[in-house]
């Protein structure tokens, strides 16, 4: 194929019941993978991602480990097919998937921090109660007026900027249905997302100050790919860059529409979604008309991508 391949990680929300079970079922690394992750966490951890019901994976402290090992076994599964990428990037919860992927990360290691960064915005939402709404087909422009019209109900902010035409706004619940008011008043679609805080907003200050101290102490490598940040959509390639990046995500926008162009712009062509789902697959489609994403989240998949690189 022409081009470079890019890695890139679904985030919190693509968690889905079974999302492991039939990787569980074909792959001794897999097994392998979940049984070491089970005995970090004290959790049977193979369990929730394959009999686990949706109460279960929306609790933010065992979602994040849940899908993070979900990303690492199926990556696994995939460069065990030959295929390695150029450079790497994840939504959200998934630049964790990443860092691990490029190296920069420890799997053991970033299992431990991801789920004490489910636990940090847990307690965070609780303090200071949010969510997050999804705004669809106005202009990223548009809802930035709207959230600043809305803080006079309180505080809202542009959270994720996930392609043209779709931009998710965090804060709290009163400002939220202002803006809700406010983008459907504008002909944009309005859409609760199903999460317990306002991630990716000043209301997680408290939480990210406190991770900050974690990655501080945290044994980090420098990436053997670059890995495009949210915060910035800028490469990283040196360990002070990765844990500035880590620190400011909790609480900086995801910058995913310029991180996929970024991607593009230095050389990939196909962009290879490993995980649950194919949220990511169909949101860089609509960022750029230049390039291929794959999802790969089952052994068909697997086998699609595989057929998709041979000369």
């Amino acid at each position: 194929m022409n081009g470079k391949i890019a890695f890139v990680f679904p985030g919190q929300a693509s968690q889905r019941e079974g999302m492991a079970a039939e990787l569980l079922e074909h792959s001794d690394e897999a097994r392998g993978l979940f049984r070491r992750a089970g005995e970090i966490l004290g959790l049977d951890l193979a369990a929730v991602c394959t009999t686990g019901n949706e109460a279960i994976l929306t609790r933010t402290d065992i979602a994040q480990p849940a899908l993070l090992t979900t990303c690492v076994a199926w990556l696994t599964a995939v460069r065990g097919r030959g295929v390695e990428a150029a450079m790497v990037a994840g939504h959200s919860l998934g630049e964790f998937s990443a860092w691990v992927a490029a190296g920069a990360l420890e799997f053991e290691a970033a299992l431990r921090l991801v789920r004490r960064r489910g636990e940090l915005m847990e307690e965070a939402a609780q303090r200071n109660p949010g969510g997050m709404v999804a705004i669809i087909g106005l202009t990223d422009e548009q809802v930035a007026e709207i959230c600043q019209r809305a803080s006079r109900a309180g505080l809202a902010k542009p959270a994720n900027y996930n392609c043209p035409g779709q931009l998710v706004v965090s804060g709290e619940r009163n400002a939220l249905e202002e803006v809700a008011r406010l983008a459907e008043a504008a002909e944009g679609r309005v859409m609760p997302l199903k999460v317990s805080g306002a991630f990716h907003s000043p209301l997680m200050d408290d939480a990210a100050r406190e991770f900050a101290h974690l990655v501080a102490a945290l044994k980090i490598h420098n990436p053997a790919a670059p890995v495009v940040a949210n915060a910035s959509a800028e490469p990283v390639t040196a360990v002070e860059g990765v844990r500035e990046a880590m620190s400011r995500q909790m609480t900086s926008p995801v910058l995913w529409t310029a991180s996929v162009r970024r991607m593009a712009a230095d050389g990939a062509r196909l962009f290879v979604e490993i995980g649950p789902g194919k949220v990511l697959s169909g949101l860089i489609r609509r960022i750029s008309a230049e390039v291929k994403a794959l999802p790969v989240g089952s052994i068909a998949q697997l086998e699609a991508l595989e057929k998709e690189i041979q000369p």
